[in-house]
């Protein structure tokens, strides 16, 4: 399956570095694609014109492949009375940081996959495009293979992997419960559902007849050969590259990263209204991690990104989303290419 995978997408390292929305760009990408595996630009946060631009810029720097990941979640309609008791609860923190909620402005958005960024991507037709929580409407998916592109997505269960691979996903990656950002699960709500990677990944490729890579928890040489040995095609590793020079990691993010913080991660919806793994703050703590108040993906996020952004202006990340997985060991400030090759040490026998 590993060189069933890496002709499928055409790279040398069946090595994947996980899109990460917020903490990078194209710099990232192109650097890991150059040393020979997949790199990956996170778009469901860019502005058409954005991802434009950044796609011209990858193109014009590498002719080695790469992978364009966006989002599938619908969403949701407006919820006025949700928001208001969600600013309600927030109240005391605008009012300790001296920020009026009324403040609240528009942002970079989380944006579903539609016909608006196919018609940017077929300028480019890049060879891999991902998608987080499912797959979007049939349509669209034989648009991306009418380029010849490939088709992947998150699976968290098995009944997701069998999901996606009957609507023609090319490759399945098997998000663990370790990894950091968002969860993808798209068929169920229900986290007690959720796997460790290790757990997750053979029953997956025990029920599935296209590759399987596996995320989560992978960070070094040796947990990348742990999941090979297991039978994985190929690996995706994300929070590794977090403090690699390529990313746009904050300096706030990077020293809870090198902090016995990264020790204790939680999956929280505080930051967007749905859960994702990130370093335990003040925030998480005193609202509760997870809290039914937080307004569906991804209106929760407005009003706090207030907050954060006045925090992190007084030198403090106690509302900020630290995404990590549960383990940043692995993570080195050195040259994401770099990275890449000691990553890639662990796929020698």
């Amino acid at each position: 399956m590993p060189c069933q995978l890496t002709r499928l997408f055409g790279i040398e390292l069946p090595i994947i570095q996980a899109p990460m929305a917020g903490v990078q760009g194209s710099a990232l990408a192109i650097a890991v694609s150059q040393a020979g595996a997949l790199g990956s630009l996170p778009c469901a946060m860019l502005s058409l014109e954005a991802l434009d631009t950044a796609l011209t810029h990858i193109r014009t720097q590498t002719a080695k492949p790469i992978n364009v990941n966006f989002f599938c979640h619908y969403e949701p309609e407006p919820q006025a009375a949700k928001q208001a008791a969600w600013l309600n609860q927030l109240a005391p923190y605008f009012s300790e940081l001296g920020v009026n909620p009324d403040s609240q402005t528009v942002g970079a958005q989380r944006a579903p996959y539609t016909s608006t960024q196919a018609a940017v991507l077929a300028k480019f037709k890049p060879e891999v495009v991902s998608f987080h929580f499912g797959l979007p409407n049939e349509d669209l998916l034989l648009e991306i293979k009418s380029w010849g592109s490939k088709i992947i997505s998150t699976a968290t269960t098995v009944e997701e992997a069998l999901w996606l691979e009957a609507r023609g996903a090319d490759a399945i990656i098997a998000q663990g419960l370790e990894a950091g950002g968002h969860r993808g699960h798209f068929l169920s709500d229900d986290l007690t559902e959720q796997l460790g990677t290790f757990s997750l990944l053979p029953q997956i490729i025990a029920a599935v007849d296209i590759p399987v890579i596996a995320a989560g928890g992978i960070v070094d040489a040796k947990t990348v050969r742990a999941a090979m040995a297991m039978g994985a095609s190929a690996v995706q590793v994300g929070t590794a590259y977090l403090l690699c020079p390529e990313c746009t990691t904050s300096d706030i993010h990077r020293a809870a990263l090198q902090s016995e913080a990264a020790q204790h991660t939680a999956l929280t919806n505080l930051f967007t209204g749905r859960p994702a793994r990130g370093i335990m703050n003040r925030f998480m703590a005193e609202l509760g991690p997870i809290n039914n108040a937080a307004p569906d993906f991804p209106l929760a996020s407005s009003a706090v990104a207030v907050l954060r952004s006045a925090a992190e202006q007084q030198g403090f990340g106690d509302f900020s989303p630290l995404w990590c997985g549960q383990n940043a060991t692995g993570c080195q400030a050195i040259p994401a290419a770099e990275l890449t090759r000691q990553l890639a040490l662990g796929l020698m026998v």
